[in-house]
């Protein structure tokens, strides 16, 4: 645990707390059920778990609307269990990544209950955006943004007096108010915050909208209908993402992270709209590492795949950053579904039915060799938990069970995030597959537990086996090798690391040769390493000749 450098080149799993494991049968995860999977964690071979948001909180958006950064909230367990995680993760070789979301609080919030006492002008307003409206009385909303989860981005507060008032911004949900990162007390809250569980041995954190911190101080309109944030988009000096002032902020977090020893560590969520703009995050003095959302978003396909490959490495080489892939994770669709289909891009602000059927064992096909690829590149790389399962998304959670607010905030015409949540199967056990012994808080469809860690355990043909073996072997390869392009037909993809590794996918419609004379180590399409052709959307790693 000692190597400060371990973040350019870890395997990171990501937790979803509440459909990880639920030890109290309350059908939701909580720290306990984490900690009595750190050995499942430890023997799978990843190097850290990133935590989604275990603060206080409504749970109006899946805990990322935080009523207290310093308090658990009693679903997940209190402090103590949450200290004692972070100690047993570290005597498994785990490091721990927290959440932080810094855009905006809970409506709860002690800061924003404050302000809807306060008038209008007032100093406990001045931390969030509160903001006269437009009309003859102030009765339409102050600009035309849009909130990511569906309508308009402000909502109107009632006064003291009861008379209508101002409006504050929410680019989420209404129950999540955007702070404003103009205040100086916002500054210094987070960097308190950011203290606080540093003293407690968490070794880095993940950032919740790291691009959306900072706003246009003149709100003007963007000019558009609808906005989804999560869309790459070219909108020259947008109002709300991805501006300069961002990066001041950044450069305070990483000099208060390198007081520690050893320093800890951040990685941006951030959604930009090129490789350029995402490297301007990772630059020297400001944060360590940030996600590939272009590589997330792209098709099954060779060309997009190596165009976005390059582009990251050349962008991430210029300033001295290592390059991140991840495949999946809890805001999308997972890969085996989207894989599956017919137009395999990541489609925004769209999912489930509305996108068409899957094929899902072609998905998961292609699923294990994209795991493969992710896993043979250079850099950092974020498993999803349930990934090493290869599960697909639950397409059909009933009405009356969807918990994302975007349903309701789309009126019913999005679905939203809950078919990538449900919650994990652990075993063989029909009812709740071992993940509690309630009815688990998102429902998991008929048939999970075939899916389950206990039946891919004793499967050497498994997805599990399949992640468990790469993670070795990417281990055993030591210090990272650049990455060199070897000559290859336009649907395959090939490169190699050094002189003890290569790497093929294919992902055409026929076979291709494996190179004679090379060792295979590991193949996504079946246990029995031999140099047989690689079939179509497969993958397959090897030890080259000579």
């Amino acid at each position: 645990m000692a190597d400060a450098q371990w973040w350019r080149t870890a395997a990171i799993y990501q937790i979803y707390i509440r459909s990880f494991a639920d030890s109290d049968g309350d059908g939701i995860g909580d720290i306990a059920g984490i900690r009595s999977r750190l050995g499942y964690l430890a023997q799978l071979g990843v190097d850290a778990i990133w935590i989604t948001p275990w603060y206080a909180s409504p749970n109006n958006d899946g805990g990322y609307d935080v009523r207290d950064y310093r308090a658990i909230d009693p679903a997940y367990g209190d402090l103590r269990e949450a200290e004692l995680l972070i100690g047993e993760a570290h005597q498994h070789g785990l490091r721990v990544i927290l959440d932080i979301v810094p855009n905006h609080t809970s409506t709860d919030h002690p800061w924003f209950q404050a302000a809807l006492a306060a008038p209008p002008g007032s100093p406990e307003r001045a931390r969030y955006h509160f903001v006269d409206g437009r009309g003859a009385s102030g009765e339409l909303p102050p600009n035309d943004w849009r909130s990511t989860f569906g309508g308009s981005a402000w909502q109107r507060v009632t006064e003291a007096d009861g008379e209508p008032g101002q409006w504050y911004l929410h680019l989420f949900d209404p129950t999540q108010a955007d702070l404003n990162w103009s205040h100086p007390e916002v500054h210094r809250e987070f960097l308190d915050i950011l203290r606080f569980w540093f003293d407690r041995g968490v070794d880095g954190f993940r950032i919740d909208v790291a691009t959306g911190l900072v706003k246009h101080p003149g709100y003007p309109d963007l000019g558009y209908r609808e906005e989804d944030l999560l869309v790459l988009t070219n909108v020259p000096d947008h109002p709300h993402r991805d501006r300069d002032g961002v990066h001041a902020i950044y450069r305070d977090w990483r000099r208060l992270a390198g007081e520690y020893d050893p320093p800890r560590i951040f990685v941006a969520e951030a959604w930009v709209a090129d490789s350029e703009r995402l490297a301007r995050y990772v630059a020297p003095g400001q944060l360590h590492t940030t996600f590939n959302f272009p590589f997330l978003q792209s098709a099954w396909d060779a060309g997009e795949l190596s165009s976005v490959i390059e582009s990251t490495l050349h962008a991430m080489s210029r300033v001295g950053a290592p390059p991140t892939w991840v495949l999946s994770n809890h805001d999308v669709e997972r890969t085996v579904t989207r894989y599956g289909r017919a137009n395999t891009r990541k489609q925004p602000g769209r999912s489930g039915h509305e996108l068409g059927p899957v094929d899902v064992e072609l998905g998961r096909r292609r699923a294990r060799a994209a795991i493969l690829l992710m896993l043979a590149l250079p850099g950092v790389a974020y498993l999803y938990q349930g990934e090493e399962l290869g599960l697909p998304d639950h397409m059909d959670i009933p009405v009356d069970r969807i918990q994302d607010p975007i349903w309701t905030r789309s009126g019913g015409r999005r679905r939203g995030r809950d078919g990538c949540r449900v919650p994990l199967p652990w075993t063989l056990d029909p009812k709740g597959a071992g993940f509690g012994s309630a009815d688990p808080w998102l429902p998991q469809p008929d048939g999970w537990e075939t899916h389950s860690v206990q039946s891919q355990l004793d499967d050497p043909t498994s997805t599990y086996h399949l992640v468990a073996r790469a993670l070795r072997i990417r281990r055993s390869l030591g210090a990272p090798q650049e990455l060199e392009w070897v000559v290859r037909p336009d649907s395959v993809l090939r490169f190699r690391r050094g002189s003890a590794f290569e790497c093929i996918v294919n992902l055409g419609a026929t076979e291709v040769p494996v190179p004679a004379g090379a060792v295979p180590l590991l193949r996504s399409d079946t246990i029995d390493v031999t140099p047989d052709p690689l079939g179509p959307d497969t993958a397959v790693w090897l030890r080259p000749r000579g």
